[in-house]
């Protein structure tokens, strides 16, 4: 493995938890501007406002697991 490889895959390892931070921080950044954000908790989807309050929306199906490299078509 190449110096370059070796980079690549080192920062590919880190996208997952940059991800997380950039949504956490979207999250925030979107109820500090006077929006509501739509989040999935226990099986719903709630809308939460600024002030705090959440308000159920639907619930939502339960969560499908796949392994790594299985297509998996929906209809």
């Amino acid at each position: 493995m190449t110096d370059h490889d070796a980079k690549i895959d080192y920062l590919e390892q880190h996208i997952p938890e940059l991800a997380e931070a950039a949504g956490t921080q979207a999250y925030w950044a979107s109820l500090a501007a006077g929006n509501d954000v739509l989040v999935i908790e226990e099986g719903a989807i709630y809308r939460v406002s600024p002030d705090g309050s959440r308000t159920f929306i639907q619930a939502t199906d339960p969560p499908v697991t796949l392994d790594t490299g299985v297509e998996r078509v929906l209809s």
